[in-house]
């Protein structure tokens, strides 16, 4: 096990200890099946990724995106830092390519060479650090042809099922601009140190992808229960951004 300071970029104690539960993949491909925000992300891509293609998933974990597109006949690749993950990807779908990497660096992918890409769920808040999560955006767009996609889900920092107390919290930390703007810390379900996701403004993810090159062409808000919602019902966005073809 690493020391603190061995960590990879954008990972703290908290997301090691995530990334390499034993436990965490047994029952994780079943909890997916029967989530409605991953029924809810996997139709959004479908409607914005018209095949053919080549798409790239930045945090695949078991592959249910991968899957789903290669089951289609797109040519995916799954990028995810988590061996237990990759190592159920493989097991799931042996026909994709399913790869090792920090989403911060990625430099063993070339660039201009998916037509797509997603990062959803909570991929992009697990990342520590803004200007990390800022990389990674950055690195979607490196890989993206002239006239890609990327889908990207952010979670929305007033959900109300965070709780008032949370909510107001939340508020006041943005209002005065804190560093911590956005990071929840909870415990985890599978043992370790504590688990900080980092949740979002519609204004915070939508300009981290105009930083990066991209033009937002869709923002779908939706609940908890995947369907469209409004204020304090909305749980996160889903995001369809493309890179300019000059």
């Amino acid at each position: 096990m690493p020391l603190d300071w061995q960590l990879p970029p954008g990972v703290d104690r908290g997301l090691w200890d995530y990334l390499h539960a034993d436990d965490m993949v047994v029952g994780y491909d079943e909890q997916m099946r029967v989530s409605p925000l991953a029924t809810a992300d996997v139709a959004f891509c479908e409607r914005a990724f018209p095949p053919p293609g080549r798409l790239v998933d930045l945090g695949c974990g078991t592959g249910r995106l991968c899957v789903h597109f290669a089951g289609k006949g797109y040519d995916c690749v799954g990028v995810d830092l988590s061996d237990e993950m990759l190592a159920k990807a493989r097991e799931n779908e042996p026909r994709v390519s399913w790869v090792k990497g920090n989403l911060v660096d990625l430099a063993e992918l070339p660039p201009a060479s998916f037509d797509y890409a997603a990062c959803l769920f909570s991929t992009l808040g697990m990342v520590r650090g803004a200007d990390n999560r800022a990389k990674v955006v950055s690195n979607a767009f490196r890989l993206l042809k002239p006239g890609g996609r990327f889908v990207l889900h952010a979670h929305n920092r007033y959900f109300g099922g965070l709780g008032w107390k949370r909510v107001l919290g939340q508020r006041w930390k943005t209002l005065v601009d804190s560093a911590t703007a956005g990071d929840i810390t909870s415990s985890q379900a599978y043992g370790g140190a504590p688990l900080t996701l980092h949740h979002f403004t519609q204004r915070e993810a939508m300009g981290l992808l105009e930083a990066a090159g991209f033009v937002v062409r869709e923002v779908l808000a939706i609940g908890d229960d995947g369907q469209p919602a409004t204020g304090s019902r909305v749980y996160g966005w889903l995001m369809m951004c493309e890179c300019p073809t000059v």
